[in-house]
């Protein structure tokens, strides 16, 4: 066997070291097999922490999509619920309805078309040749062809007294109570009117929706006979109408608010509950309620622009005979409950955006609620050394303020919703109270005051 320059064999192992296995002693194998036992186990526990993470981020994402369809859906459902509360209110309440229509009583372009509508009705039943039944037989033939002579004089005489009557009842505080009478009897044909089925004072021809004008033409024949006109006594009962609306688009919009009215109050409800809905669910939920709010506010906003642009459409598109002063106060009439409640929803979209971006981190918005607080300390702390102490009452509003405040939030919440029909002026009554309210609870807090001692220093 070969030898080394040392003398010892190269399979031998050398002086002072411990023979063993070849490929290491057991305990590094064991060192080795728990090292790659270590690394097996951190390399499963990283893979299940990206799995983990991956999931996470995949929900997060699910959730924000969600979110904003939640949000677009409150968008998109706000101007829908607006026409459909309209809608109910107009059908359900009839006082609502007769408060709608009132104004149309005393519009002097209304005024003049109906007018102008019973004077032709009542011209065309007037018997003009009962007035020789008074005359004696023999004169007769001499005064009929007096009256064939100056027959248009006589009619353009008559018609002109006629109108004068009629303009003096359409003046008078009786039309007002006629007008509310016919439309408050009218109101039990609203659903029919927007089934387009069956009759009563107010019904649907065609494109044409009507009202039924008879009760003033009644007491217009009894003025008519008071003032001498005894002739007048024969005319039957007349029901004539008197043009509301005139559209081509009547069918489409009867079937719409058809269903806004079965629907009723529920689609502002669902709207709400899908802007919530959307909130919560989002990742950064101040920035989601202050979307939220402002695309409400718009989405009431486009059905404002919407009936603007529609009016000026029906008025273009109307016939030439229509009074196109007469169909503009109409239009704006029946719409302006509709307009206020797009007021409301913007005004309290605004207020609703603005307090969740004041409650925000921003830097504006911690400089607002800086502002906040050091005015209002300032006020309590002139008001503890005019001798003013608070004592049990400072101290458990500081222990509550924060349920005490969003109790004041779900109060005036409630108050807005209770309200029958809210304006714009009672929204900012409501935004104002609820400051009012915020601002005592931080005047009667008390921070760091310990229970029995002196105010804490700051």
């Amino acid at each position: 066997m070969p030898t080394d320059e040392l003398g010892a064999s190269p399979d031998e192992p050398p002086a002072g070291r411990p023979a063993g296995p070849p490929g290491g002693s057991p305990d590094e194998l064991a060192d080795l097999r728990a090292r790659l036992s270590a690394v097996e186990a951190h390399e499963a526990r990283l893979d299940r922490q990206l799995g983990a993470s991956q999931g996470s981020q995949g929900r997060h994402r699910a959730r924000s999509l969600l979110a904003v369809l939640l949000i677009l859906l409150a968008c998109v459902l706000t101007p829908l619920g607006a026409v459909a509360v309209w809608a109910k209110s107009q059908v359900g309440d009839t006082d609502r309805y007769v408060a709608t229509m009132a104004p149309l009583a005393r519009d002097p372009a209304v005024k003049a078309a109906v007018t102008n509508r019973v004077t032709d009705a009542i011209m065309q039943q007037i018997p003009v040749d009962s007035l020789l039944d008074n005359v004696a037989p023999d004169d007769r033939p001499k005064l009929g062809a007096l009256l064939n002579g100056i027959g248009q004089a006589l009619t353009s005489g008559l018609t002109g007294f006629v109108h004068t009557q009629v303009q003096r009842v359409v003046d008078s505080d009786a039309f007002v109570t006629i007008w509310t009478d016919v439309n408050r009897e009218a109101h039990a044909a609203i659903d029919r009117m927007l089934t387009g089925q069956g009759g009563g004072a107010v019904e649907i021809r065609n494109d044409t929706v009507v009202l039924d004008l008879a009760p003033v033409i009644a007491r217009v024949k009894t003025a008519l006979v008071d003032n001498g006109l005894s002739v007048a006594s024969k005319i039957p009962e007349i029901h004539t109408s008197y043009t509301l609306v005139q559209s081509d688009a009547i069918p489409t919009v009867r079937t719409g608010l058809r269903l806004l009215d079965l629907a009723g109050f529920w689609v502002p409800v669902l709207a709400l509950a899908c802007a919530v809905g959307g909130v919560l669910l989002a990742g950064r939920r101040r920035r989601a309620a202050v979307t939220a709010a402002l695309g409400m506010a718009a989405g009431a906003l486009l059905l404002g622009l919407g009936l603007s642009v529609f009016r000026a459409v029906y008025l273009d598109r109307l016939p030439a005979g229509v009074d196109q002063a007469a169909a503009q106060a109409v239009y704006d009439t029946l719409v302006r409950y509709l307009r206020s409640a797009v007021r409301v929803v913007v005004a309290l979209g605004l207020v609703v955006a603005l307090g969740a971006w004041i409650s925000g981190g921003g830097r504006w918005a911690r400089t607002v609620r800086g502002g906040w607080h050091a005015a209002l300390g300032s006020a309590r702390n002139t008001a503890e050394r005019a001798g003013l102490r608070l004592g049990p009452v400072g101290r458990f509003v500081h222990r509550w303020k924060a349920w005490l405040g969003w109790a004041a939030v779900a109060g005036a919440a409630l108050a807005f919703v209770l309200w029958s029909y809210p304006t714009v002026l009672v929204t900012l009554c409501l935004a104002l109270a609820l400051v009012g309210v915020l601002a005592v609870l931080e005047l009667l807090d008390e921070p760091g005051r310990p229970e029995g001692g002196a105010p804490a220093a700051t």
